[in-house]
């Protein structure tokens, strides 16, 4: 079955290159703005991986993953955090969020795919 991955990252060269990346994978991939655009394709839609950026304007990375947490249907599908951010307090945050991983950017397509994988196990 095909996997859907939904994507919420301000950046357009980024929204391009996981797109390309999980989608040469076979993956169906959504492509939103920002968070708050995210948080638009939980309605119903069957959506198998949320990536996501930490820091976006409108809604974060933690307040998508509060968003998806608190949906009764996406309650427990697997959000990863894809950002520049290092730190272990934004970590620890978005972890205690619900967040399932974090891959810092710039990512090497292979590890981005072996982690999908392995999430979507």
């Amino acid at each position: 079955m095909n996997k859907t991955i939904l994507i919420a990252d301000d950046s357009e060269s980024i929204r391009q290159l996981v797109s390309a990346t999980l989608e040469s994978s076979g993956y169906s991939v959504l492509v939103s703005v920002d968070g708050e655009d995210a948080l638009t394709y939980l309605d119903g839609s069957i959506i198998d991986l949320v990536i996501t950026d930490l820091n976006m304007p409108k809604l974060d990375g933690i307040g998508v993953v509060k968003g998806i947490r608190e949906k009764e249907q996406y309650k427990f599908i697997p959000v990863l955090m894809l950002t520049t951010e290092s730190q272990a307090s934004k970590k620890e945050a978005a972890k205690k969020a619900g967040a399932t991983g974090w891959i810092v950017k710039p990512f090497v397509e292979d590890k981005l795919l072996a982690v999908v994988k392995k999430v979507l196990r």
